[in-house]
């Protein structure tokens, strides 16, 4: 949420989504009351409905192309104007046919605009592994916060005070007319907030584009867009496994009335599984970012749709209504796992050329496959009578829908169990083992931990690595310590044999090649063999200290230092928050070390207090970024005030890893 863009691209997934949703009611109360004469009452929610899914099995594929051929920011003005101009035409309209027909092209509109903007999420993250927290983020917004917003902003407009009387006509036609307005201006709202305040939705279109007559054709786009996918392994497992679980889903959503009263629990129990699955599915969703850490995202998604499938067939077997209510929430976690996580792996391991094409994909995959499995499985329901079977000696009534659930359950399970082969990235390590680790709370290193020191001024971070390390030795543990490789001048002008380097992108590659040396040699054999590693300044300080030069991208850093460390991520980073100005003179200065090298032509445009008010900005910036891996340490005070803080916040937050890392005696 500290990225700019991103947060503006949160509040108009917020507004777009109370759109949606207030839309759902707004649109069945005003065709209650139009179709009054073509007796449509009892079909108002199913034709709404019905009416915005059909677009997703015609023009999902398009809106894929679309997004990765145009800027995707003026296909998502574009349709919200669209969008917007649709409502306020209901309204003023004011018939039920043209009611339906609006309401499919905004159905239309929808499926060009979703796949533009999901494949865009990435571009305006700093690092790919933000991807899976930003997806999160949408969720949590589009299916919680908004649905709360929504209903809600629904209840009030038909709160008004009823002084429409005044003006005659019925009351409950105009507030119904009155949501259909709003909603219209919601997504006015958005084109406006997507064309003047999130430029970074079009960063993309920077880069060279053929010309428009060079560039492929819509049908060729799309062929394109399916044989990538079944090209790779992994997209061919993750649309795999996406078939067998929205098939299975359509199944539940088909029979979960008949199953509610086949388990003599009537509406309440219908209700009551309603709310276990979606509770499932928002646990799934937190927890999956922590299972990601644990398990590779291939192995994490197949694993998922098998238990989803498993337990969905315990679901088909339970005897009574608490012990169903348990097995529908644990299928909601598998599923809300499962689902994050495919989203996760579109974002950060498609090309974005064809990103856009993967989203509407799987976006076509969930409406033609979800919508024909929920008409299919009550009707096979319907075909399969009850039966009495005994079960020692005890008659059981098994109706219709426990052979349904059962065999899509058995469908599910099978089909992760092909995704899983597919996307299997470790097959050296027993799926088993990752998998004890994983519920034990490890990270998917075995072995090792890896601890960062970070701030402004190297006399401050090698200080307190090198006090820090001390504290873990006398505590028992094997410790590394590594010393900032862009400080290590001698390397630097080893590696280059000469002394003299001119600008800041020389000093960035030279320190990443000296970085990605320090990790093969040192960091990596030191965490296989069990060891504590404590790096002063890894990569954060640098990359800080280079962008406020302002002459290179934050984001180019970030991508030169995940290829040289081979994305290795610390498990703890202990950022140390110092007040540029109480540093000493020869900090401000910019002797050796305060400032990498390279910085002399920065120098001439900044002053080196503001220089360093600038580096400090950027790094809580990152800490706001990942609050999970940054620890923040006041780092105003004496040199051993601040060890003892960075003694104790360590200790508080990350005691339990360290005691459970190699003890100096059983060491290697």
């Amino acid at each position: 949420m500290a990225i700019r863009p991103f947060r503006r691209l949160w509040g108009v997934t917020y507004l777009c989504s109370v759109g949606d949703w207030l839309s759902l009611l707004a649109l069945t109360g005003l065709v209650t009351k139009l179709a009054e004469g073509y007796r449509w009452e009892g079909f108002a929610l199913s034709a709404v409905v019905i009416t915005q899914l059909l677009p997703g099995m015609l023009f999902a594929p398009l809106g894929g192309v679309l997004a990765d051929r145009f800027d995707r920011r003026k296909v998502m003005v574009a349709c919200d104007l669209a969008r917007g101009g649709l409502f306020l035409s209901i309204a003023f309209v004011g018939t039920a046919w043209w009611l339906f027909i609006a309401n499919f092209l905004i159905g239309c509109c929808a499926m060009l605009w979703i796949p533009a903007k999901d494949s865009a999420v990435p571009n305006l993250l700093r690092r790919p592994d933000q991807v899976e927290t930003a997806n999160q983020l949408g969720l949590v917004m589009t299916y919680g916060i908004t649905t709360i917003s929504g209903f809600g902003l629904y209840a009030l407009i038909s709160g008004i005070p009823g002084y429409f009387h005044l003006q005659g006509g019925d009351l409950s036609f105009r507030i119904a007319t009155i949501a259909v307005v709003v909603n219209g201006l919601l997504y006015v709202s958005s084109a406006v907030l997507v064309a003047t305040r999130i430029p970074e939705l079009s960063g993309r279109m920077a880069t060279p584009r053929k010309r428009d007559e060079d560039a492929p054709g819509f049908l060729v786009m799309m062929r394109d867009g399916l044989a990538y996918a079944w090209r790779r392994p992994l997209l061919r497992g993750l649309v795999i496994g996406m078939t067998g679980a929205f098939a299975a889903a359509g199944a539940v959503i088909g029979s979960a009335k008949l199953y509610a009263l086949s388990l003599l629990g009537g509406e309440s129990a219908y209700g009551l599984l309603f709310i276990a699955v979606f509770a499932g599915l928002a646990t799934g969703m937190i927890t999956a970012p922590k299972l990601a850490r644990r398990l590779t995202h291939g192995r994490l998604f197949g694993v998922t749709i098998v238990c989803a499938g498993l337990s969905l067939g315990v679901v088909s077997l339970a005897p009574h209504l608490w012990f169903a209510l348990v097995a529908v929430a644990l299928v909601g976690g598998c599923a809300g796992i499962a689902f994050l996580t495919g989203l996760t792996i579109i974002g950060s391991k498609v090309e974005d050329e064809v990103r856009g094409r993967m989203v509407a994909l799987v976006q076509s995959l969930m409406k033609v496959i979800l919508g024909l499995s929920t008409v299919a499985s009550p009707l096979l329901v319907t075909t399969l009578q009850p039966r009495v079977i005994t079960v020692l000696d005890h008659p059981l009534k098994i109706d219709g829908t426990r052979p349904v659930l059962f065999g899509a359950g058995v469908l599910a399970a099978a089909v992760g169990l092909i995704a899983y082969r597919l996307m299997d990235d470790r097959r050296e390590t027993p799926i088993l083992s990752d998998l004890l680790a994983a519920l034990r709370g490890r990270p998917r290193r075995e072995r090792g931990l890896l601890i960062t020191v970070e701030g402004d001024a190297s006399l401050d971070t090698s200080v307190q690595a090198r006090e820090l390390a001390e504290v873990l030795r006398s505590a028992g543990h094997e410790v590394l310590l590594a010393s900032d490789p862009d400080l290590d001048e001698h390397r630097v002008h080893e590696l280059l044999n000469t002394a003299d380097l001119a600008g800041v992108r020389a000093h960035a590659l030279v320190a990443a090649a000296v970085r990605a040396d320090v990790v093969e040699r040192r960091i990596r054999p030191a965490l296989e063999d069990g060891l504590i590693v404590v790096v002063d300044r890894f990569a954060d300080s640098p990359i800080a200290h280079f962008s406020a030069s302002g002459s290179v991208d934050t984001s180019e850093l970030e991508r030169l230092s995940d290829w040289a460390t081979g994305r290795l991520r610390p498990d703890l980073t202990v950022l140390l928050d110092r007040t540029p100005t109480t540093l000493p003179a020869s900090a401000l200065g910019a002797p050796p070390g305060a400032v990498p090298a390279g910085l002399e032509g920065a120098r001439r445009t900044i002053t080196n207090a503001e220089h360093h008010w600038q580096v400090q900005r950027l790094l809580t910036g990152m800490a706001a970024a990942d609050p999970d891996r940054y620890l923040v340490v006041d780092a105003d005070g004496t040199p051993d005030e601040v060890a003892a803080r960075v003694k104790d916040a360590v200790a508080r937050l990350v005691g339990g890893e360290i005691r459970a890392a190699a003890p100096l005696a059983e060491a290697p």
